[in-house]
């Protein structure tokens, strides 16, 4: 039993995170949660009042975790392009890491869970698109983009490359590395952006 108040909250959380790690994608149940844990339910809704608020606990992890990087990227690095390099190889990285979460954050483990889930994780996105956006508006103002690039739509691909790399990462069991052929990619994108 945790002693410390949290340490409960804080191992169920890793423990629903360990059990999306499983490739099978089978559907978390909160008894099969309760039983992995050796407690039962009831003491699981002692700590979250739901299987929703678990989830939102994963995606507060998420959130906290990447834009703290994100922050201390943008605040080390002045370069706009260097900081969209970071950024997009900080959001592979952390899905290879962790691929319960990166199931969070495709969606997959939220299918057929309380809808503000996915409302939550569309916030997440468009914080991260805009994040993106002010990186490639200082790659512009230091003429680092090609002239005419709209940074919007540069941002939304960016964004759509790296969710595009998840949900390869996901359906394919997590055998394929986010990661894997980012030095080649990386080139490549921002040819699209780029002088």
């Amino acid at each position: 039993m945790a002693s410390k108040p949290g340490e409960r909250k804080l191992q169920i959380l890793q423990v629903l995170a360990e059990m999306l790690e499983s490739p099978q994608a089978e559907k978390v149940t909160t008894a099969a949660l309760a039983a992995r844990l050796e407690v039962s339910e009831a003491a699981l809704y002692r700590h979250f009042a739901s299987k929703a608020q678990m989830y939102e606990g994963l995606i507060e992890f998420i959130e906290s975790t990447l834009f703290g990087l994100i922050n201390k990227l943008s605040t080390e690095e002045t370069r706009g392009l260097e900081q969209v390099r970071g950024m997009l190889a900080l959001l592979l990285g952390f899905a290879e890491k962790n691929p319960g979460m990166t199931r969070v954050l495709t969606g997959e483990a939220l299918v057929n869970e309380n809808e503000r889930l996915q409302a939550r994780m569309n916030q997440l996105f468009d914080r991260l698109e805009a994040s993106l956006r002010q990186a490639l508006r200082i790659a512009a103002s230091q003429n680092d983009l090609a002239e005419g690039v709209d940074a919007n739509a540069a941002a939304n691909l960016c964004l759509s490359f790296v969710h595009g790399r998840w949900h390869q990462f996901v359906k394919g069991g997590f055998k394929q590395n986010p990661t894997a052929q980012w030095d080649g990619q990386w080139p490549l994108l921002m040819r699209a952006v780029a002088p």
